[in-house]
Formats: C-alpha cells, structure tokens, sequence
C-alpha cells in the first residue's frame, strides 16, 4: 500500500513537472510571438512614419533664433532645428504666397501654372483635381491626409455660394479631412471652412461676397474710420471685421466670423484633435499657420511680449503653438514615428498694408538675416527661407549647406514612403531632408511675381526685367535691373557685388543653364531679351 502511493506521489510529481515545463515553452512562445509581432509593427511603422509639415506665412531667414537672430528666441523652432537638421540654403519656390504653397504640395514649379499668383478669396481652385498631390500620393501608401490652417490655393470654380458645400478644394485634392480659411486673414471670407462647409453658418443669415464692389449700408474701411481697431496703410480698407479692415467685401455669416485673436489657439486644437484622431494610423498633416502675416493680431497672452509690436509677438505666439502641438506628439507617444518639417512660404516683410509698428518698434532685429530683399524680391531673402527637418531618434543634429527647395519635398517623401510618384520639377532628396548626405540639387528656379531668377550652386543669376526696382510700399527691393545680375552668394550673401560685368565666362555659363531649364519666356513677364 505504501509502495503503491510513493508511486502515485512520484506520478503527480512529474505529470506537475511537465506540465509547468510545457507552461514555460508556451510563454516563451507567446512572448516570442508578442516581441515579434511588437517588432513587425515597428518596422512597419517605422517605413511608414506620420508627416507633419509646419508651414509659417512670411517668416524670414532671420526671424528665429536657430538663424541668429538675438532680439527675438523661439525655443521650440530652436528644438526642432537643433535636434533635427537645419538648412542654410532651403527654398520656397517663390517669393509670394499661393505660389510657393503650388509648388510644394503639387511639386511643380508655380511659374509654370498662370494662375500661381496672389489670389483674391473668390479665385477658383488653381490645382487640377487630376493633378498629382503630395496628400493623393500618400493616400495611395496607406495615409490619412489632413490640412489645417491657411489655404490660398483658390476654391470651387470661380462662381462660389458660400452658403452650400465649397467645391473642388482641398479635399479634392488629396485630404481626408480640410479645416481652413479661404485664403488670407487679411482677406474676406473671414469665416473658417471645414470639409467644403462655412463653419458655424447660419442658414438664415447668408454670406454674400464680391471683390470688387461693396454691398448697400455695409461700412468700410476707406468711408468709416471711426470703426477701426487697426488702421490701414495701403490695400486694406474695404470690409470690417471685429475692427479690421480687409481686402475684398463681405456681407453676412455674422455667426460664423472667426475671432482673429483666437485664430492661433483654433487651428492649435484642430491640429491637436487631428493628431489624436489618427494616432494609430500613419498620417499626414499640413499644419499651415498664419503667423506673421497681416493682420497680426496676437491673443492677448502674447501682447507686448516681444517689444517689438505685433509682429515680433505673433511670431512669439506661433514659437508656444508649435511647442504645444509637439507636446501632443509626445503625449500620444507619436514623436519618435513623425517626420516634421518646418519651413515658410516666403521672405519676410514688415508694413504689408497695416499700421502695426513693425517698422518703428524692428530695433536691432533683422528678419532676412542678413539677406538682400525680402517677400515679392527675386534677391535671396525672398525665397530662402528657414528649413528644418526633424525625426526624433532617425535623424542626427546636424547643419546642411545642401540646397534644399519645398518642391523637392513631394518626390522625397515619395521615396520614404516607398512610392514611385516623381514630377519634372521635384528631385528626390531624401538623404538630404533625413542629414544622411550633404548634396542637394545643383540648380534651382526661383520666381517673384511671374518673374524667374537661377540659384545654381554657390552662385544667383537674375536676368534683366522691365519695372521698378522698389516696392515702395513696402520698402523692399525687388531685384529688378535692366541688366544681368550675378552674384556669388558663399562670398557676398547680401549681394552688393554685382559680377555680370567682370565674369563673362561664369555669366555665360549661368545663363545657358538657366534658359535651358526656364525655356521659352513670355512678353508678360517683363523679361528682356536674353543675350
């Protein structure tokens, strides 16, 4: 009997033995399978990485102080181009507005297209609903594509109701979802536009807008000064809004008006809730925020913050919004799987048709950093912009010299994302953008107001143009001239040395390339005859 239960003790004893061994093999097993599985979706994630571009309106090469300046510091841009790459020589496509934002999103150069020009709020959509995107190429990799901020890229087919469903737009185009202004917010409609539809509308009360006459008994800024929170300098006196008076004239929607103080917090919590929306899937997010362009209407928080009136504290204000989306990356656990990209559409002006100080509050700021020119110049100081990349934990700190243009992005991003999808215009860069090579392209067109100029290595070729070489309004130098200009930006980067005259092997040289990638001009640009 005692024999038999020492064998039946012996018995439990090992059947427990295997048992808790073939437990162990199975936990090993499914831990195997989750690290696995947990590798799988990093490797995947990691080929396909959320894109975020951060587009600013009319900031300059030396309005952050990543680029130096000293009168100004915006911490979380100084982040981003301390920890990612920041570029010496990167480039909008043009020295204006709608052009430059053409130029990235479609990768096509914007002189190529007639209507790339500064648009009225009532222009008609001015990308071809055919044409190819950087949101349509993502969409085919697998991305949800959003667009949040300002567009300017035109809307509907030129006869707008304002009232039902705006289309084409930007969501025939590419994005997913849209949430934007029309155009600028010095522009009317001043009311935001989500997914085709006024924000807020109020069917009872209807939008009705024209360019180019005024409704009945609706004030102005030209005839009712009186009503003017911001008085205007130039352009800027039709139709009022909460004190401001805009280009163009509005009659009402009064429910949907956006409020222009609040207008930096109300695309931050659009950006925000897109990120967390779309946080398990790869994304892209065109963040296009209206700072500094006129009107610069800080939110109180940030007035008198810089010293140096409204624009020095909208810029200020856009350094905090940017640092506070990068917070929800963070939050979200997203930061370390998101590619972002900050860049600006344009050089920076100071008095762009409003009485704001900017001028007389500037001290010893300097928005071009030291370059010639500025917004609407052919000079460097209109299309170079600041330029960063940034990949937590994929892309080393480094500063590139390579010259970089937003038209390239589309065929770069092309390429991290494993599509084929190139155009004529747009080079494929991507070693450059992740600070993994030091070569950019050799040559790049660069276009002010349907005007052409040639950046080509260290040297800047502008042809000769009929006009006046100063925009008095504004105060800026257009890079106009009845002769060839030739500059050697590595040795004159304020371009005082004109070589055209003493360099003919090198100006022929220039010339050649560029009539070779510019081809046929026309009348209309003012261009003379090249030599």
């Amino acid at each position: 009997m005692i024999h038999l239960l020492k064998n039946k003790k012996r018995y439990i004893y090992v059947s427990l033995a295997i048992a808790t061994s073939i437990f162990i093999s199975s936990c090993k097993e499914t831990k195997k399978e989750a690290d696995n599985s947990a590798k799988n979706k990093t490797t995947m994630e990691t080929s396909k990485p959320n894109i975020v571009v951060i587009y600013m309106d009319d900031l300059g090469y030396g309005d952050i102080s990543a680029n130096g300046a000293t009168e100004i510091t915006t911490p979380n841009i100084d982040k981003l181009a301390n920890e990612g790459v920041r570029f010496t020589n990167g480039y909008a496509t043009s020295a204006t507005c709608t052009p430059s934002r053409y130029g990235l999103l479609t990768g096509v150069y914007p002189w190529r297209n007639k209507d790339a020009a500064i648009l009225p709020g009532t222009a008609p959509l001015i990308i071809n609903t055919e044409q190819t995107t950087i949101p349509k190429m993502l969409k085919k990799q697998g991305y949800a594509t959003g667009i949040v901020g300002k567009w300017h890229l035109g809307l509907g087919q030129g006869n707008v109701n304002w009232n039902e469903r705006v289309s084409p737009g930007p969501n025939e185009v590419g994005f997913d979802y849209s949430y934007i202004m029309a155009a600028t917010q010095d522009r009317v409609p001043t009311v935001y536009i989500k997914n085709g539809h006024v924000d807020g509308l109020d069917p009872k009360d209807p939008i009705e807008v024209d360019y180019s006459k005024n409704y009945d008994n609706q004030p102005t800024g030209k005839n009712n000064p009186e009503l003017l929170s911001m008085k205007w300098h130039h352009g800027h006196n039709n139709s009022i809004v909460n004190g401001i008076p805009r280009i163009g004239f509005m009659k009402g929607g009064e429910a949907a008006k956006w409020s222009d103080v609040d207008m930096a917090d109300h695309f931050l919590k659009e950006a925000k809730s897109y990120v967390t929306e779309h946080k398990n899937e790869p994304f892209f997010l065109y963040y296009a925020l209206q700072q500094p362009h006129v009107p610069r209407t800080p939110h109180p928080r940030f007035v008198g913050k810089s010293g140096m009136g409204p624009r020095g504290d909208v810029i200020l204000e856009a350094d905090w919004i940017i640092g506070e989306f990068i917070k929800t990356l963070e939050e979200e656990k997203l930061l370390e799987n998101t590619l972002i990209v900050f860049t600006s559409d344009n050089g920076p002006v100071l008095n762009d048709g409003y009485f704001d100080d900017a001028v007389e509050k500037l001290g010893k700021h300097t928005p071009t950093g030291g370059l010639r020119g500025g917004k609407y110049s052919l000079f460097d100081a209109g299309t170079r912009v600041p330029f960063i990349t940034y990949w937590k934990g994929k892309i080393k700190p480094a500063v590139s010299n390579a010259l970089v243009c937003q038209v390239d992005l589309l065929s770069s991003l092309a390429k991290l994302t494993g599509s084929n999808t190139t155009t004529n215009d747009s080079e494929q860069l991507l070693d450059a953008f992740l600070g993994k090579s030091n070569n950019g392209r050799k040559h790049l067109i660069l276009e002010a107001n349907k005007k052409t100029a040639l950046r080509s290595g260290d040297w800047a070729l502008i042809p000769p143009y009929k006009g006046k070489a100063i925009n008095t309004q504004v105060n800026i130098e257009l890079g106009i001239a009845n002769e060839y200009q030739l500059y050697n930006l590595k040795e004159d980067k304020q371009q005082q040395n004109n070589l055209a005259d003493t360099n003919a092997k090198k100006l022929s040289e220039l010339v050649s390339i560029y009539t070779q990638l510019r081809g046929e001009t026309t009348e209309e640009t003012g261009e003379l005859e090249l030599k």
